[in-house]
């Protein structure tokens, strides 16, 4: 330290303790109560102990939630040709999507409500 550091180190500590002398007991109990609240340890707080509970809680939860998700079965989906027997389950049901399908197959319903019933029987002779 340099000469004006030091002469200003001493300089506070003189005023310190002009002012600690002149300090009523009233106001320096006060102090000392503030110092002693400021200087406490965090462990005190209710805040400190809520994060202590809620910390192993939230590691607890987020394990058990991965655990379960990696547990449940996985759904692959199908392959998109039908089996014989869904094949045999929709014969003369109309598609499921009527949307995705062609809409002049709709333009004629009693015709192929008619060919229903009669194709076969016309057709074989």
């Amino acid at each position: 330290m340099n000469a004006p550091d030091n002469h200003l180190e001493r300089r506070a500590r003189e005023l310190y303790r002009e002012a600690a002398v002149q300090l009523d007991p009233a106001m320096a109990a006060r102090l000392r109560a503030a110092r002693r609240d400021a200087l406490a340890s965090p462990r005190d707080s209710w805040a400190h102990r809520l994060l202590q509970l809620l910390l192993p809680a939230g590691a607890f939860a987020a394990i058990a939630f991965v655990a379960l998700f990696l547990s449940s079965p996985v759904q692959r989906p199908t392959s998109a040709a039908p089996t014989v027997m869904q094949a045999a389950d929709t014969e003369g049901e109309l598609p499921p999507d009527a949307a995705a399908a062609d809409p002049t197959l709709y333009q004629n319903m009693e015709f192929y409500g008619w060919l229903a019933k009669n194709g076969d029987s016309e057709a074989s002779r």
